[in-house]
């Protein structure tokens, strides 16, 4: 649970792995690290959040590289914001004295993070001063591979093995003799370090009080945009900043985690590289920011999102965030993976794949951006109106769905639904700007696929919808987004009986939810996986939408609460431990957070608004 003043608790490292649930997020809308409760950065990504690692070791502790600056004889630890910004403190104590460590991937002074340019300095800055006692305090830096250092007046050039793309550059206000050093520490000393790989020129001022103010102001004039009265609200704030550090600042897309091959469950293979931009986040994303005063970010997506497509015209699931095609998967030997958790990959094998959800995907991103004044190139809508007229027949071919399954293709009723999606958004932008195109058709097409959804997805015997349109197949949770969509009214009654079946037989208990049950809906890989959260996140809206709120607000609550002291949540949790799995931080979770908070929000308000106008 989201808790900005922690106590301090013990550094747990299971099989030497630091536990996702003990890591922080830092990042400059270029790139992102994560910052142990030990004081270490086994996550870094340079230049860009897509980049080789310079440090992962997250997926190996012993050649994967980080940066560690810590108390010798470590005994316990915590970690908070500093509020409203992305300024992360570690407070860590040993057997003779307390430290605390400041980091920050530094911004720009008088930087704008509304604007759409970037504000990165390329600068990584660890600020550590003792608070009690003394200390020995140990600073370490293992590139992965391993580093040449060359020793200058204003600190250590370093060269990391294999990346002559980057330029390195290691400074302190103590001396360093080389990438290991130890530091013996009184009440009030201090050591700061930067390490920096935006810089052509070394010699500059050193200064971190200066970087960790400024940066912390820029956070704090960008979460003055933040508008939300509702439930949460400490953990809705921290999940906008979240996504915000998720973000490409320039690019204007999201990348669905900063971190690749976190596996789930631990052990298993369902290892993916999530630093990519998914087209099917983007109108969630969108609905989220927005309703919590971030428009610019949310125009930024939508703008990206019909780049991206007009400029390749035939639309990908996901894309490098420069709007490039995704590598191809790789997987990396050298790597033991997170926990002994193989394989270790590289670019994303799914990006291929035909997923048909993703016309619907790009027609709601256009309808959304024509909503909020965003002007339509006829050229652009051409291909917009052949993106309908694709999905108008698309939705008979099987695809590999919404959970990007390795196995044969089916004919999802999710996928089904997003067609649906494409040709009412393609009516409905067709009819409001007078556009050419048949959107008498498109009406009547989208018209037909709610029927078919609700009549040859209805399963008889089960008494719900199905995962496949045949009525055939297991029960699958991505159903809860039909609603949220507008394919199918929530309180239908075969809706509401899908969520109620949903419920009961996807309970992974204590509200959390399985996408779907292996044994009835095999995905190509072995093993299975753990709850996924966003599908609770969908029930909460679902309860929503049907009126049961006092419902919704226990399992929201409930969700939040799952929250990392930071109120940093993952992709998947463990249902028999709580442990969090999977690539992390989830964009997609947070996603969740902001929008079902929101959504409570406005009901609650209609349900007060109701009962003072009700007769006394």
């Amino acid at each position: 649970m989201l808790d900005p003043d922690p106590p301090f608790r013990p550094v747990r490292r299971p099989d030497g792995y630091p536990r996702l649930e003990d890591l922080g997020l830092i990042g400059d809308g270029t790139t992102a690290a994560l910052v142990g409760l030990d004081g270490s950065i086994p996550w870094l990504c340079l230049p860009r959040f897509d980049s080789d690692p310079l440090l992962c070791g997250l997926l190996d502790r012993e050649h994967g590289g980080s940066f560690a600056l810590t108390v010798e004889d470590l005994q316990e630890a915590r970690q908070y914001y500093e509020p409203d910004t992305a300024v992360l403190v570690t407070e860590m104590r040993g057997p003779t004295g307390l430290v605390r460590v400041t980091d920050a991937l530094a911004l720009r002074a008088g930087a704008d993070l509304s604007d759409d340019a970037g504000a990165s300095r390329g600068e990584l800055v660890r600020s550590a001063v003792v608070l009690d006692g003394d200390v020995r305090l140990r600073a370490e830096l293992h590139p992965r591979g391993g580093a040449r250092t060359r020793a200058l007046a204003s600190g250590l050039e370093v060269q990391a093995s294999g990346r002559r793309d980057l330029r390195l550059h290691l400074r302190s206000n103590r001396a360093l003799s080389g990438l290991h050093t130890v530091h013996d520490l009184a009440k009030g000393d201090r050591l700061d370090l930067t390490l920096a790989w935006g810089r052509v020129h070394r010699h500059h001022r050193f200064d971190t009080d200066a970087l960790l103010r400024q940066t912390a102001e820029a956070w704090r004039r960008w979460m003055r945009h933040f508008v939300y009265d509702g439930p949460q609200e400490p953990l809705v704030r921290r999940a906008a900043i979240t996504l915000k550090l998720c973000d490409d600042w320039t690019n204007g897309s999201l990348v669905a985690a900063p971190t690749s091959s976190l596996p789930a469950p631990i052990g298993g293979v369902r290892n993916w590289d999530y630093r990519y931009a998914w087209i099917r986040d983007a109108a969630f994303t969108v609905f989220a920011l927005r309703r919590v005063g971030f428009e610019g970010e949310a125009d930024g997506f939508l703008g990206w999102v019909l780049d991206a497509f007009e400029n390749t015209r035939r639309p990908r699931i996901m894309y490098t965030l420069g709007g490039d095609p995704v590598p191809e998967e790789v997987q990396d030997a050298d790597l033991e993976g997170y926990r002994r958790s193989a394989p270790v990959r590289w670019g994303n094998g799914a990006a291929d794949q035909r997923q048909h959800d993703i016309y619907g995907e790009v027609l709601d991103c256009a309808d959304q951006w024509l909503r909020t004044g965003g002007d339509l190139h006829p050229a652009l809508w051409s291909d917009l109106a052949q993106l309908a007229e694709t999905a108008a027949d698309a939705w008979r071919q099987p695809d590999q769905g919404i959970w990007e399954v390795r196995s044969e293709g089916k004919i999802f009723t999710y996928s089904v639904g997003m067609c649906q999606v494409a040709l009412d958004r393609a009516a409905d932008i067709g009819e409001r700007f007078a556009l050419p195109g048949p959107v008498s058709t498109w009406r009547a097409g989208a018209d037909k696929l709610r029927t078919l959804i609700l009549e040859r997805s209805w399963d008889e015997e089960s008494q719900c919808l199905s995962e496949h349109l045949d009525g055939g197949g297991g029960l699958d949770a991505s159903l809860l987004a039909l609603p949220l969509r507008k394919v199918v009214p929530a309180e239908h009654p075969r809706m509401t009986a899908t969520t109620a079946a949903i419920a009961e037989r996807l309970s992974a208990g204590d509200g959390l939810l399985y996408r779907y049950l292996h044994d009835h809906s095999p995905d190509g890989l072995p093993g299975n996986e753990g709850a996924f959260l966003l599908c609770s996140f969908w029930m909460v809206d679902n309860l929503v939408l049907q009126g049961r709120i006092e419902q919704a607000e226990e399992l929201y609550d409930s969700l939040c609460s799952r929250a990392s002291p930071l109120g940093l949540l993952p992709e998947q949790i463990d249902p028999s431990t709580g442990t969090f799995m999977g690539n992390f931080p989830q964009a997609f979770s947070h996603i969740g957070v902001i929008a079902s908070g929101v959504t409570l929000a406005r009901a609650q308000a209609e349900e007060r608004a109701g009962a003072a106008d009700a007769p006394k």
